[in-house]
């Protein structure tokens, strides 16, 4: 397997079914919490940033000269996208000191916003995904994450604030 396919199918994910999308951002989440364990929570910021910056690469590897921009297997996407919705769970830990799996209700958030609105594209994320080029690919998920990030951010305030 090349790199460009070992990077574009987070190292295998999008090769499973069905729904490899969601195959791919599952596996975002344990990789998330390796990153930010072994080298501390905000380290998942400039991680995202690496893997969209592979992942636009090896996107546009991958389909070069093809004619699906999006092919289901390429899911680095959904890592780099999946990523950013946990930003709040990093902020959170980083601010509070707790232990990454204790702000577990964010994770869960995290994943199950970040896939609606992988899958629903509304707005910008519909905007980025018709671009169809390999940063249409990348940013759709990104555009998808930032939603995702600012729902996770929402209901911490209200579980933390309002329900208090």
């Amino acid at each position: 397997m090349s790199a460009a396919r070992l990077i574009a199918t987070a190292f295998g994910a999008g090769l499973m079914r069905p729904a490899p999308g969601t195959w791919g951002s599952l596996a975002a989440l344990p990789a998330a919490w390796a990153v930010m364990a072994a080298l501390g929570p905000l380290w998942l910021i400039p991680a995202a940033a690496l893997v969209f910056a592979a992942g636009w690469w090896a996107t546009a590897e991958e389909t070069r000269g093809k004619a699906d921009h999006d092919p289901a297997e390429i899911v680095i996407d959904e890592v780099a996208g999946q990523w950013i919705a946990l930003f709040p769970v990093a902020l959170g830990v980083a601010h509070t000191g707790a232990p990454l799996l204790a702000l577990w209700p964010g994770w869960i958030a995290a994943f199950v916003l970040f896939r609606l609105f992988d899958i629903w594209k509304p707005w910008l994320v519909g905007r980025a995904d018709r671009r169809g080029d390999a940063l249409g690919v990348m940013l759709d998920d990104v555009w998808a994450g930032v939603f995702a990030a600012i729902g996770v951010a929402a209901l911490a305030a209200l579980a933390h604030g309002v329900m208090r």
